[in-house]
Formats: structure tokens, C-alpha cells, sequence
């Protein structure tokens, strides 16, 4: 029996359905629709690029390509914390764009059911990460804070960053 090029797209996107790579920050694991990640690596040297977000950190020569990286904890107003042999970088592509995500340490794919998860709620004053947040999951006994990778990026940062790469 052949398998169509659009079969495979669509079991290809039925295997990375409900699933997350997983990530901490602190004492908070998140969650990453595993569609966007293009791939998990080691920190590597970064280049400062000045005036560019407190964020961003600059950019990585990823064989050859160039692309710029965040820091999630700085996104997300959290205290700078020292990069160790833990920190790594996790490459998505959003928006057309490709960025590598600077993380405390990345956890593991996790299967997270949409029914499985629920809105975050709406709650004033309790931090700004709040609005890059998609949903919270559970799995097994645990809480990740699912991320949407969509609004990572306000429109502004989107042309700096499509500029940078």
C-alpha cells in the first residue's frame, strides 16, 4: 500500500500531536509544543549584539547559520541565573523565524492530552510570563505551564530578530 506525501504530513503531525518538550526554570517546568522545536543543543558562544532587548542575548553560528538567542528567564522578568553544564539552548521556529531559546535545563517529551489541560488563569498583577502562556497541563502528578511560542515574540522583536539572522 504507497503512502501519499500528504498521508505522511498528516501522520507525521498526528505522532507531535499532544506532545511537549518539557523544560525548567527555577522550580517551574514548562511545556513547548514539539512542532516548533528544530532541534536541542549545548550552550554555545554567544556574540553580543548592542541595543538589542535585555533579552536577547545575541546571536549563535549554528553550522553556519546564524541565529539570534533569548533568554527565557530574562523574557519572563525572572532573576539572571548563572549558565552551567545544564543550560542549553532550544532551537524553534516561529513566525518564519528561527531562535534559539536559552533554558535552565531541558526535562523531556511529555504526552500532554488536550483534554489534559486548561486555560491559565486570569489573574492580575501575578507576573507578565502569565501572557506567554497557553495552558497549563497536567501529566501524571505534575503541572507544566504550556508555552504559545506565537506570542513569545511581540511584533516588534519579530522584525529585530528577522533583521538579526
Amino acid at each position: 500500500m504507497e503512502q501519499t506525501l500528504e498521508d505522511a504530513v498528516l501522520s507525521e503531525e498526528d505522532t507531535q500531536k499532544d506532545k511537549y518538550l518539557t523544560f525548567v526554570l527555577g522550580k517551574e517546568e514548562y511545556g513547548i509544543s514539539i512542532g516548533y522545536v528544530t532541534e536541542i543543543v549545548g550552550l554555545q558562544s554567544i556574540t553580543e549584539i548592542p541595543e538589542l532587548p535585555h533579552y536577547v542575548k545575541g546571536i549563535i553560528n549554528l553550522r553556519g547559520k546564524i541565529i539570534p538567542v533569548m533568554d527565557v528567564r530574562l523574557r519572563f522578568n525572572k532573576e539572571a541565573k548563572e549558565y552551567n553544564d545544564r543550560t542549553c539552548t532550544i532551537v524553534i521556529e516561529v513566525r518564519g523565524i528561527t531562535v534559539g531559546l536559552i533554558v535552565d535545563a531541558v526535562a523531556e517529551v511529555a504526552s500532554i492530552e488536550s483534554k489534559n489541560i486548561v486555560p491559565p488563569p486570569q489573574i492580575d498583577g501575578i507576573g507578565t510570563h502569565q501572557k506567554y502562556l497557553k495552558g497549563i497541563g497536567k501529566s501524571d502528578n505534575n503541572v507544566k505551564l504550556i508555552l504559545d511560542c506565537e506570542k513569545l515574540f511581540n511584533d516588534e522583536d519579530t522584525e529585530i530578530l528577522s533583521n538579526i539572522a
